[in-house]
């Protein structure tokens, strides 16, 4: 890893690299030892009788095979391929450094991960009934998604909202909507997590609001706001603000919570969307961790002490279709991470060494041909995330390439996991395939490459330099091209879409929602707006345009206006006449 000197000002800080292995000699054992030079020879002798009887009887089925991200897979691992490899320091045990077997010592023989399903739709009512539904059936944490006039902190009247209330999640507009979510839900016994980024500071301070209204000091409450928007600019384009101003609310948010919401994961640092846009598994794996390290930095040069944040950190990434590269690349993330956190920011608390995850199953792999094979894919994405170490983890629905889920979709979606942790006997040990020749030699070759793209970012002056210039942007697209090519030549074999295809009915139930959620949503809004305090609305915007164009920490001022059941997008539009709106440079 390069050294990073900061180009747009600020403290630099210089990285290292974990130290490179030595040659192996013939004599050298590797990480699953055995003597090489014998091991060697049998190789060859295998190759030279063996291997070419059975190739002249069946030739392979293709002449080059690959992953996913069209990475090359040799025909067979052996110790020779991992004899660089260092047991002690780059495998190790797992809950010490590096991590790459775990961040806990027992893993799911301690405690499960979060079985925590991604839902929201219409109105907070229909959403807060379907949470009820799936915490009697076993659901151990909650996924809030937020409807796009939301995401984007716009009101139910505005006329871009038009045709989006309440369609692809819920739709949030006052404190008022916040309480109706979570209504009959103990905030203090279960976690939330909420998928929002550029107004993720406002619904940090609704879900504040409503525990503070019950009572329920700030330090019990738990759960996850993702609010990172440099995966934004780089893959789903749900941003606001410039780049800068929108770190700083970034920063705030994380500075707050350290100080009030400790137990409060303030930022889920996302590759889930850069995937999800067609990047490759490192392209994933080198962006999401150097995204992290850009928010690492820019809290640092806030002031804020390194161990005072880093413990609450997490990781949010996509589990696609090629298990074995879904396994390394979790495995690989938490080894880069751990060296990162304690060699390049020199952070003293081995929790601030942790990478913390939560996964998704691919929601760019569900098909609507022939949806039911849906539930494989999701299944075997599931089964990755769990021999990958997950902490969480959402499984797709089937008829998601269709709509929201229905009911018995997701019911279906959660019983996938729980088959997985109770029925499938890998929750039994710990990494259960740690030691596998070709998942360590992958696990060092995506290791390795994530550094390449970590030596390019450097030279650019950091990731947000490079945003501005599109650099991640067109680089996840030329993969994305790529990979559709692959598809469209038969390449890359997708069952039901360019192969084994059939003529099919698709009798399946779809979630509909009605316009109506539209109608409610606003007569809500309007009713909030004829009985709050309407100057003390006016007096808590004007002191957060004050303090935006000054240097305050912005978290307070806006749990006021929360507090006062000012809408979001009266909150959002006081940043946006501050700060103005970000347009994108143009990916050529």
């Amino acid at each position: 890893m390069a050294g990073h000197r900061r180009r747009n000002g600020g403290t630099a800080v210089t990285p290292t690299r974990p130290k490179k292995s030595r040659t192996p000699s013939t004599r050298r054992t590797g990480a699953t030892g055995g003597d090489l030079g014998a091991i060697r020879a049998a190789y060859e002798r295998w190759t030279r009788m063996t291997l070419r009887e059975a190739l002249e009887r069946q030739p392979e089925r293709q002449a080059e095979f690959t992953t996913l991200s069209s990475q090359p897979v040799q025909r067979l691992y052996t110790p020779l391929d991992v004899a660089g490899i260092d047991y002690l320091r780059d495998i190790g045990f797992p809950g010490e450094f590096p991590f790459t077997r775990g961040i806990h010592a027992t893993m799911y023989r301690g405690r499960l991960w979060t079985f925590r399903l991604f839902s929201g739709f219409g109105t907070p009512e229909d959403t807060n009934r379907r949470y009820k539904f799936l915490i009697s059936q076993g659901q151990t944490g909650l996924s809030v998604a937020f409807d796009l006039p939301t995401l984007y902190g716009r009101d139910p009247d505005h006329p871009l909202s038009l045709g989006e209330v309440g369609k692809c999640g819920v739709s949030i507009v006052t404190l008022r909507d916040m309480e109706i979510l979570f209504d009959g839900i103990d905030l203090a016994s279960i976690t939330t997590s909420m998928t929002i980024n550029s107004p993720a500071a406002v619904l940090i301070c609704m879900y504040a609001a409503v525990a503070l209204k019950r009572g329920i000091p700030l330090d019990r409450i738990g759960g996850t706001t993702q609010n990172d928007i440099l995966k934004e600019y780089i893959a789903q384009k749900e941003y606001i603000y410039p780049p800068r101003p929108s770190m700083r609310l970034v920063v705030d948010s994380i500075a707050w919570c350290a100080r009030h919401m400790p137990k409060w994961n303030p930022i889920s640092i996302s590759g889930y969307h850069i995937r999800e846009a067609g990047s490759t598994a490192v392209q994933e794996l080198a962006f999401t961790l150097y995204d992290g390290i850009e928010y690492v930095r820019h809290c640092i040069e806030a002031g804020l002490d390194v161990d005072e944040f880093a413990p609450r950190l997490s990781f949010f990434f996509n589990c696609h279709n090629d298990f074995f590269e879904e396994i390394a690349k979790f495995r690989a993330a938490r080894r880069i991470w751990a060296h990162v956190m304690r060699d390049r920011f020199h952070a003293r608390n081995p929790r601030s060494w942790w990478l913390r995850f939560h996964t998704q199953t691919a929601g760019c792999s569900l098909t609507w041909q022939q949806p039911y094979n849906n539930i494989i894919r999701t299944t075997i994405q599931a089964l990755a995330a769990v021999l990958g170490g997950t902490q969480s983890l959402h499984t797709n629905a089937f008829d998601e390439a269709y709509a929201l889920p229905t009911e018995f979709s997701a019911l279906l979606a959660l019983r996938t996991q729980q088959i997985i942790a109770f029925e499938s006997g890998v929750a039994n040990t710990v990494d259960p395939l740690g030691g596998s020749y070709f998942v360590e030699a992958l696990t060092k070759q995506m290791e390795d490459q994530a550094y390449e793209y970590f030596d390019k970012l450097d030279a650019m002056g950091g990731m947000i330099p490079a945003i501005e210039r599109g650099y991640p942007q067109r680089e996840i697209a030329e993969a994305a091209y790529r990979y559709q090519r692959q598809v469209e030549s038969k390449e890359k074999i997708i069952v039901g879409v360019n192969d084994y295809v059939i003529e099919e009915d698709r009798p399946i139930e779809i979630l509909y929602i009605d316009e109506k959620v539209a109608e409610q949503q606003i007569a809500r809004m309007n009713e909030v707006k004829r009985t709050r305090d309407n100057r003390a609305v006016v007096a808590s915007l004007q002191a957060l345009r004050r303090a935006a164009q000054g240097s305050d920490n912005l978290m307070p001022y806006i749990l006021e206006a929360v507090q006062n059941y000012a809408t979001i997008g009266e909150i959002c539009d006081t940043l946006r006449d501050v700060w103005g709106e970000w347009e994108e440079p143009e990916v050529i």
